[in-house]
């Protein structure tokens, strides 16, 4: 009986088993946004999962908006994930590279130049951002013009060509929680009146097109694509969800991806607070291979996996707090508890720290 112990095929990624690493934001980037010996220690300790997302990284140095992100799109940035990606496969892991671009979830102090971030719409978000120094309130983001949407696009294929130089086994275009991507598909965050707004179709047009290029630069089998239907994450929302990402799936297939990675529910809110969706159509609708994510344990996403309502289960805290998170499973062991005052701070201390059984 297939279970999360049984080997997968994501395209052309051969896993060892079905167990995922969740994208994590860490902050633990080096100067110039160049990853460091340490991150390449902390994703070598998780390579026996069948799969490492990284964390989310920019393609471009206008896609940050939290400070220590790691990027993609300089050489260094290339060599310091050069250094991640060979410690994975040492280990015998397998690891893509979460394309990230944030969109109005930024601030000046962020931006090449001091100017507002970029958006769909010039709508700005409710809520506060951690510059790095202090907290700041988000400010009033400019619309992108139509005329700066392939340059966009070519950013992300860019960053995805840099992936494939830097050693990576492919990439995931981030599409969910609230980011570029997410404004552009949800309707409270597009107000466009061009071809990239107005109805689902347009909505969905900007996420199309950089898949038509990445997968045209590295192959289809190599890309994956997250989303994050109801999320609430980063103050936005969408008047028919079920119709929007019933739409976005179904366009998805046309592509032969390695994956989809769907994002459950509200981030760690429990599933009883969720905003009702049908999880469900979007695992009959998708003809390839789907990650679910969010709440599960053992148990539940083993059941996950016996019934085909997913292929592969991603966990995020509990393998940020358990790298060893496969063989703690397989023995029915006890787990480490996340340290969350250490999440995005603490350098080694709640990163590269956390007890394995052989300790």
């Amino acid at each position: 009986m297939t279970d999360l112990f049984a080997p997968l095929r994501l395209g052309a990624i051969e896993l060892a088993n079905r167990i995922v690493m969740s994208p994590l934001t860490r902050c633990r980037a080096g100067e110039g946004n160049v990853p460091t010996d340490l991150m390449a220690e902390y994703y070598r300790q998780r390579a026996s999962a069948g799969l490492i997302i990284t964390e989310a990284t920019p393609i471009c140095p206008e896609g940050h908006g939290y400070p220590r992100t790691p990027g993609i799109y300089t050489a260094e940035q290339i060599a310091g994930w050069k250094k991640i990606t060979q410690a994975v496969h040492a280990a015998g892991g397998k690891i893509v590279c979460q394309l990230w671009h944030v969109g109005r979830i930024s601030h000046p102090d962020f931006q090449p130049g001091g100017v507002p971030p970029v958006a769909p719409s010039a709508l700005r978000p409710a809520g506060q951002v951690f510059t790095g120094r202090e907290m700041k309130d988000y400010v009033t983001p400019r619309a992108l013009e139509t005329t700066e949407i392939p340059g966009l696009i070519a950013s992300y294929v860019q960053a995805a060509r840099n992936a494939m130089e830097a050693g990576f086994d492919g990439i995931e275009i981030h599409a969910g929680n609230g980011y570029l991507i997410d404004q552009f598909l949800r309707s409270s965050t597009n107000q466009r009146t061009d071809a990239y707004g107005g109805g689902k179709e347009n909505r969905a047009r900007l996420l199309l097109e950089i898949l038509d290029g990445v997968c045209a630069a590295i192959g289809s089998d190599r890309a994956g694509v997250r989303l994050s239907p109801v999320t609430p994450f980063n103050d936005l929302h969408d008047e028919h969800p079920q119709e929007t990402f019933e739409y976005v799936t179904k366009q998805l297939n046309r592509y032969g991806l390695a994956f989809l990675d769907l994002l459950q529910g509200m981030g760690g809110a429990p599933a009883e607070q969720w905003i009702p969706f049908d999880y469900e159509s979007l695992r009959a609708i998708y003809s390839g291979k789907l990650i679910r994510n969010n709440e599960y344990n053992f148990a539940s996403a083993q059941e996950a996996i016996k019934t085909g309502a997913a292929d592969a289960i991603a966990f995020g805290r509990l393998l940020l707090a358990n790298p060893d998170l496969v063989e703690r499973f397989r023995r029915g062991a006890s787990l480490n508890a996340p340290d969350y005052e250490k999440l995005y701070t603490g350098e080694e201390k709640g990163y590269t720290d956390y007890p394995f059984l052989s300790a």
